[in-house]
């Protein structure tokens, strides 16, 4: 993209950005809390991700930043490591090796993943936002921002969680989420349409304005006042020398350690694959429908992640989240994204205090209308009007993520979408037509499709079984390109039984029409 293309859409993309950076900023804080890292490696990490990644990728909605799907492992990695900054050594490696997987070309493992899986992601991720979000949203704040996994580090599930926290309400925070959602709903269904105004000032900014005003106003009021931690909770350096500080540089010397490497390659892996899915995802969002290239998106990757793992930032991976909350306010060029972590950054440095007037709530009231823009109930009216075969991965994928975590939905949904595509294979292999049935003839005609494997074995072999005694057999192999070894057996074997129950059979094939063939390895021969 040229930088006169990117500056084409400035009116949209600013707008866009400062909703993305606010939706980004708990969660990059959340998942570095989730993760047992310092609180501003997750900060380092979606600044990287909207500036270094933002630029180099060929995506020009796609978000990149921390990822929850990380978080976990992250966790048990920075313990087994033996600290912080061995574990940093990780990241860069994961790095190097995902710009290897993008010379190789490895992208392309993107493509292969169903739509209906696909689907079932975004919807899936949009109840999970909502789910997790309803504690923030009425002042509960014990589960950081950021983690979507159904088991918490708290003892308590995502359903369990809300059932609990409803114990624990805070009437300041509850209040000012109330406002915020209402004013969004409003916002959005109402005054944007009326007028340009309300579509240059989002309303994700006018609720943040109103939060940190609600704070100052009722810090003195004994019911309504909000804890500080029920805020943003931002490191605020005393000065340059405190700010760079928080930075942590890889210790080099654990690079000879096995775990360390074995870490990389799983970082690696599944920050890659989290990636190719979500920009599957996210370019199934995009009004515009530009497809992006993910080789180029993996070698962006790895750039981010080595330059993060170098100056102390988690992994990054592109995240559904920041990237649809990118497509819902109008976002249309990188520009947006790289404006996003700009404006991480400059805000850690310059206004960390006013961060840390954000109550939680109000960050949660956005967090709920992108949620719900993911999972519009009309969704599954849909799916469910498209047929079972795109129904029930779909679902499985959406119960997966919800009750595991983002990784092990997909591969739940990817599995189901396997055994469907096997049970129309065994289904479709063939087309069975009875022509004139009576006591003492019938005809039957069979015709082949045009790829046969050994997944239609059982099918066929049940339908040549049913053919009755004294009858004659029509097999059609005109249009099979492809005939598996497995198919030639079962005729073979057929043609001896079918001796025995006075069955004749016309063989009618690219080559002619032979009555009784005596062999079939001829045919297959021609087929492979």
């Amino acid at each position: 993209m040229s930088v006169k293309s990117m500056f084409s859409n400035v009116k949209s993309d600013i707008p866009a950005s400062i909703v993305v950076f606010f939706v980004a900023l708990p969660l990059c804080l959340g998942i570095a809390l989730a993760s047992g890292a310092p609180l501003f490696s997750g900060l380092i990490a979606g600044i990287i991700g909207g500036v270094v990644v933002g630029a180099l990728s060929g995506s020009n909605i796609g978000v990149s930043g921390p990822a929850a799907g990380l978080a976990a492992i992250v966790l048990v990695a920075i313990d087994d490591l033996g600290g912080y900054q061995n574990f940093l050594v990780a990241v860069v490696l994961a790095g190097i090796i995902q710009l290897i997987f993008g010379v190789l070309r490895a992208g392309i493992i993107g493509y292969y993943f169903p739509s209906s899986v696909i689907k079932g992601m975004l919807t899936g991720i949009g109840i999970i936002i909502i789910l997790k979000q309803i504690p923030h949203f009425i002042g509960y704040d014990t589960d950081p921002e950021g983690d979507w996994a159904f088991m918490q580090p708290d003892n308590h599930n995502t359903f369990s969680e809300i059932f609990y926290s409803l114990s624990y309400i805070v009437p300041g925070a509850f209040l000012i989420g109330i406002i915020s959602l209402l004013v969004l709903l409003v916002w959005d269904t109402v005054l944007a349409k009326k007028s340009k105004f309300f579509r240059l000032i989002q309303g994700p900014l006018v609720v943040v304005v109103l939060g940190i005003l609600f704070y100052l106003f009722t810090k003195s009021n004994t019911v309504l006042s909000i804890d500080a931690s029920h805020l943003v909770s931002v490191p605020v350096p005393d000065g340059i020398d405190s700010f760079l500080g928080q930075f942590s540089f890889p210790n080099f010397s654990a690079i000879g350690n096995p775990a360390v490497w074995l870490t990389a390659f799983t970082i690696a892996l599944v920050a890659s694959l989290e990636t190719l899915l979500c920009v599957e995802a996210t370019d199934k969002l995009d009004p515009d429908k530009n497809v992006t290239p993910t080789n180029r998106e993996l070698l962006a990757q790895g750039t981010g992640n080595i330059i993060s793992g170098l100056i102390g930032g988690l992994p990054i991976t592109q995240v559904i989240v920041r990237s649809s909350a990118n497509i819902q306010s109008e976002g249309k060029t990188k520009l947006s994204t790289i404006l996003h972590g700009l404006l991480l950054l400059l805000s850690v440095i310059i206004i960390p205090n006013l961060l840390n007037m954000i109550p939680l709530s109000v960050l949660a009231s956005i967090l709920l209308v992108v949620g719900y823009k993911l999972a519009k109930p009309a969704l599954f009216k849909t799916m469910y009007k498209l047929g079972w075969k795109q129904f029930i991965p779909f679902i499985v994928t959406v119960v997966g993520l919800i009750f595991t975590d983002l990784l092990t939905g997909i591969l739940l949904g990817l599995l189901v979408g396997v055994i469907v595509i096997l049970i129309k294979s065994f289904q479709n292999s063939h087309f069975l037509h009875i022509e004139n049935k009576n006591p003492e003839h019938t005809k039957i005609k069979m015709t082949l499709a045009e790829e046969v494997t050994f997944f239609n074995k059982g099918a066929i072999l049940k339908e040549l079984d049913r053919i009755p005694k004294n009858s004659h057999l029509e097999l059609d192999v005109r249009n099979t390109k492809y005939l598996d070894y497995d198919i030639v057996e079962i005729l073979e074997d057929f043609t001896h039984k079918a001796e025995l129950k006075n069955i004749s059979i016309t063989l009618i094939s690219e080559r002619g029409t032979v009555i009784n063939p005596p062999s079939y390895i001829d045919f297959f021969n021609l087929k492979k």
